[in-house]
């Protein structure tokens, strides 16, 4: 007689199941860099003729002059610096850093940043008109795995945010002022969901609510939605732009259109082999019939 033979394996020689290792959660960045991508895709408003030469001095130092002549006001002149230390710790941040423009009439905007530590970071920031001392600022930022944490002084600001999965980062800021006569206090709810292609941003507050949406289609091109309501100045506003990208022609076009019958547009055309940026934009208000134009040329 013949008959199957069930064979059991020792319970020391079954196969384990492996435990999934989960990753940890990337930092979501700072309070004020949630819109970020959104905004990037919109172009920049330009009025009038203007010519940058920017200068690098050294790996640390460069100098930029900036010359802008105007229909609406009187020729001006910027001289921009900035200087950046030898520690870098992304593309995008080196430390420490110091910026600083001043224009033809002794007005001064500056800006230090410094690296504290491994997870905190300071910021400094003044602003004078001519000779008169008008607003400084002081941020201190903590940095953790899946947080970030920022109390501002100068107009005081409270903000923390944390991410809640690796697509969804949950914050709130905390604004409270006080003056001769008033004093109150700000809090605001912020979201942020990413995608692959796609991020959505929400802030909700007693001030109003804004709202933004980026999706990348392809390398070439990129469409942002902005919705932003401001319940004190009982105003709203929807706007729409897109970035297209040309790398064969070395050009980027930018474009919007708003709720408030604004239309405008900017081309930056790269000359090579020549250190060159030429850029032309337009802007035109259709509710308030007003149109204007600018030109730009930018050396090095």
């Amino acid at each position: 007689m013949m008959g199957n033979t069930l064979g059991l394996a020792p319970m020391g020689t079954l196969p384990r199941r492996s435990h999934r290792r989960e990753e940890p959660l990337p930092n979501p960045g700072s309070f004020d860099e949630l819109h970020r991508l959104c905004k990037d895709v919109f172009p920049a408003q330009m009025e009038g003729v203007k010519l940058v030469v920017n200068k690098v001095l050294s790996s640390h130092f460069q100098v930029a002059h900036t010359v802008h002549m105007s229909a609406l006001g009187l020729p001006g002149y910027h001289l921009h610096t900035a200087y950046a230390g030898d520690w870098q710790l992304s593309p995008t941040e080196v430390f420490p850093t110091v910026v600083g423009d001043m224009d033809s009439s002794g007005s001064l905007n500056a800006q230090v940043l410094l690296l504290l530590a491994e997870r905190l970071r300071a910021k400094a920031v003044f602003q004078t008109q001519q000779a008169k001392f008008l607003t400084w600022q002081f941020d201190g930022e903590y940095r953790g795995d899946d947080c970030t944490a920022t109390l501002t002084l100068g107009n005081p600001d409270l903000i923390g945010e944390s991410d809640i999965t690796h697509r969804l980062v949950l914050g709130g800021e905390l604004v409270y002022h006080r003056r001769p006569g008033e004093e109150g206090a700000i809090l605001t709810l912020a979201g942020k969901y990413s995608a692959v292609h796609w991020v959505a941003t929400l802030n909700v507050g007693s001030g109003g609510a804004h709202a933004s949406y980026y999706h990348k289609a392809n390398e070439q091109v990129q469409v942002g939605v902005e919705f932003e309501a401001n319940t004190r100045l009982q105003d709203t506003t929807f706007s729409f732009g897109y970035h297209l990208t040309l790398p064969q022609a070395d050009m980027v076009f930018r474009g919007l259109v708003d709720s408030n019958w604004c239309v405008g547009a900017v081309l930056e055309k790269k000359m090579r082999p020549l250190p060159v940026t030429l850029a032309l934009g337009a802007f035109l208000n259709h509710w308030r019939n007003r149109f204007h134009c600018g030109f730009s040329i930018t050396v090095g």
